[in-house]
Order: structure tokens, then C-alpha cells, then sequence
């Protein structure tokens, strides 16, 4: 697979869109405009050999264009690895509508976006990611059938947050017999950075398991809301990354972990939610390996929410996608284990096993896709 490159920041000034997807093997990337809607949004795919790519809807404020289509470039890159890893037969894609959700989402806007998800006919399928909710799926679920997340009521899985948030719970719980002999949180003092979805969702799980649960988030609302809930508490330091905590859990944005960061943070594990928390995947990859502390790979661990979705689109159960979310553990365990083993950075030991996958099926595919060829010249 030719994207073992670390992804490039894209700028204003990086050169061409074909250029940047270039860099990490971009199948194809796609540019929707609608002025009555006020809708402006890229979808990228980044791979199909597993299958369709599957991968949510982020609405955001970016700050410009550049910004959206960097972000949308590494997410899709990064559900490709997702799904890849958990063994799904889906490829890896995203999307990303530009623009502030709580002041021009609409219906009339989500189905326009349906609109332009349908015109790529199954090639991408969507679903929710943050600014986004099982509301926003109904109306998109209107102008095409490519979409899941949608409401139970609809025959869909509803919100897929507790599934997600169960995935990294398993995760952390992994990383926790790795890094301390047993998988028990409680005690155990969790800095949970970002209270969404997920990250509510997963602080109640800590709480219940006994852990001691501080919270962190923009909103000082939401955070409000979440300590009355769950009992956490409410960080009221200067400096997130200077708190004291065992295990850091970034559930909000990505690149949270960078030189500076890493370099403050004490903690002895870090399992979140958030995608892309690496800043540069070698270099940060390499400074957590240096420091002792032990980083689950985002893409693994916060697969839940996918596995949830993919279950949808063979006829949903939920206990069944819950089961499957489980595996996280054991999968997180043999990831941890086998870095430990080639003495290399968790972030290379779960990429070399996604890649593996997708390059073992791609020959088959291949390998088809001649014999078909080849059958159809003899029945000439």
C-alpha cells in the first residue's frame, strides 16, 4: 500500500488538490457547492479495495478551505486504517461540510449533501461525526439510501457514541494490563479531554468501574452538565496537559499530542476517542515510545463507532455490534505486545497490520479481476 507516508499539512500555498491527495494515495476527492443551501463541503475517498468507504460527516468552522481539506484528507486516510484493522470489508472515506452547525445547518442544506452523496452511487457511504446528529441522517437518508446512522425508528442503529465510547473503553482497559498488570481503573485517575458523544458516553463508564474522573471541554456547559451527571470533576487548572493524571484520554479534535504537549504530560497511557491525535505520526509516534508512555492507537480503539454502523448495513443488532467492540481489547493487546516485541511505536505496529490486510485482499481482487478478463476473451 503506497500511503505509509506521514500525512503533509496542507496549506494555502501547497500546490495543486491532485498534488495532496498525491502524497497518501487519495483515490478521489469531491468539491460540493450549493448556494441556496449555503452548503460547502468535500467528501474524500481514500481507498476501496476492502469495499465501499465508509466514514461520517464533520460539520465545522474551519478557518479556511486548506484547513477543511487537510482535515477530510487524514480522516479518510484514517478510516481506511480503521476499518482495515478491525477486519470490516469497507474502504476509508469522510466528509466535511464547512460552516458553523449551530447557525446553518438546515434540513434543506443535509439533503442537498444527500444529494451529492447519491451522485457517487455507493462508492461512499455516510454517517455522523461531530456538528452532526441522527436527525441530520434522517434528512440525508431522503435523497439517498447511501447513509447509516440513521434513527432506530428508521431501521438504523441510532447514535453510534456508546459504541464508540465502549471501544475505548476496552482499549484503555487493555492498555491498562499492559501497563500495569491489571486491566482495573479503579482508582485510577482519567483525564478525559473533550465532552461530546463519546466522551460522555466513556466517563460513564469510568465512573462506574470506580475511576477518578477529571473532565475538560470548550464548553463550559456541556462540562457543567456532565459533572452533575456523572459525578466527575471539572478541571479548573491552567494547563490541561500539566494535570495529574494516569491515563489521558483526548476525545475531542486531533493533534492534541505534539512536542509541547508530550513533553508536559506525567500520565502513563494515553486512550482516546479523538482521530489523528498524533500531530506527525513518526515523530510523536517516537517521543511516546521514548517517554514510557504507552499510546493505543487511536484508529483501533475508537472503532466502535464504524463497527456499529457496518452492522447496520447488514440488518442492525446491537448486541452484536457491542460484542464486536469488545474485541477492541484483545486487538489492543496483541498491538501493544507485538511493539514491545519489534521494539517500534504502537502507531507502526497497528498500520503494518491494517496495511497487510488491504494489501492480501487487494491481490485477490486483482487476481479476480484477471481471471474475469480472461474468461470473457475465451467466450468471444
Amino acid at each position: 500500500m503506497a500511503n505509509t507516508l506521514e500525512p503533509k499539512e496542507i496549506t494555502q500555498s501547497s500546490g495543486s488538490v491532485i498534488k495532496q491527495m498525491s502524497i497518501n494515495n487519495h483515490e478521489q476527492v469531491v468539491f460540493c457547492n450549493d448556494n441556496e443551501t449555503g452548503l460547502k463541503a468535500i467528501i474524500a475517498i481514500h481507498n476501496t479495495i476492502l469495499g465501499p468507504a465508509l466514514g461520517g460527516t464533520r460539520m465545522w468552522a474551519y478557518n479556511n478551505e486548506a484547513e477543511a481539506l487537510n482535515d477530510v484528507l487524514r480522516l479518510s486516510r484514517g478510516m481506511t486504517y480503521k476499518a482495515a484493522i478491525s477486519g470490516l470489508n469497507l474502504g476509508g472515506g469522510k466528509a466535511v461540510i464547512i460552516g458553523d452547525s449551530k447557525k446553518i445547518k438546515s434540513e434543506p442544506l443535509m439533503r442537498r449533501f444527500g444529494k451529492f452523496v447519491n451522485s457517487l452511487g455507493g462508492k461512499y457511504i455516510t454517517a455522523e461525526d461531530v456538528g452532526i446528529g441522527t436527525k441530520d441522517m434522517e434528512y440525508v437518508k431522503m435523497e439517498t439510501n447511501h447513509v447509516t446512522g440513521i434513527p432506530e425508528s428508521m431501521g438504523g442503529s441510532g447514535d453510534p457514541s456508546p459504541v464508540t465510547a465502549f471501544g475505548v473503553y476496552m482499549g484503555m482497559k487493555a492498555s491498562a494490563k499492559f501497563a500495569y498488570g491489571s486491566d482495573s481503573l479503579n482508582g485510577k485517575k482519567v483525564f478525559v479531554q473533550g465532552i461530546g458523544h463519546v466522551g460522555e458516553n466513556l466517563v460513564n463508564y469510568l465512573i462506574k468501574e470506580g475511576a477518578k474522573v477529571t473532565i475538560f471541554d470548550i464548553h463550559e456547559e456541556k462540562l457543567i452538565e456532565c459533572a452533575n451527571s456523572t459525578g466527575a470533576t471539572i478541571f479548573k487548572g491552567a494547563d490541561v496537559y500539566e494535570a495529574d493524571m494516569d491515563i489521558y484520554a483526548p476525545c475531542a479534535l486531533g493533534a492534541t499530542l505534539n512536542s509541547d504537549s508530550i513533553a508536559k504530560l506525567k500520565c502513563s497511557i494515553i486512550a482516546g476517542a479523538a482521530n489523528n491525535q498524533l500531530e506527525d505520526e513518526i515523530v510523536h509516534g517516537k517521543m511516546l515510545l521514548d517517554k514510557g508512555i504507552v499510546w493505543a492507537p487511536d484508529f483501533l480503539i475508537n472503532a466502535g463507532g464504524l463497527i456499529n454502523v457496518y452492522s447496520e448495513l447488514h440488518g442492525y443488532n446491537r448486541e452484536a455490534a457491542m460484542s464486536n467492540a469488545q474485541k477492541i481489547y484483545d486487538l489492543t493487546s496483541s498491538i501493544l505486545k507485538v511493539a514491545q516485541t519489534e521494539s517500534i511505536t504502537t502507531i507502526v505496529a497497528a498500520k503494518n497490520i491494517a496495511e497487510k490486510r488491504i494489501a492480501e485482499i487487494g491481490k485477490v481482487k486483482l487476481s479476480f479481476q484477471f481471471l474475469k478478463k480472461e474468461l470473457q476473451k475465451l467466450e468471444r
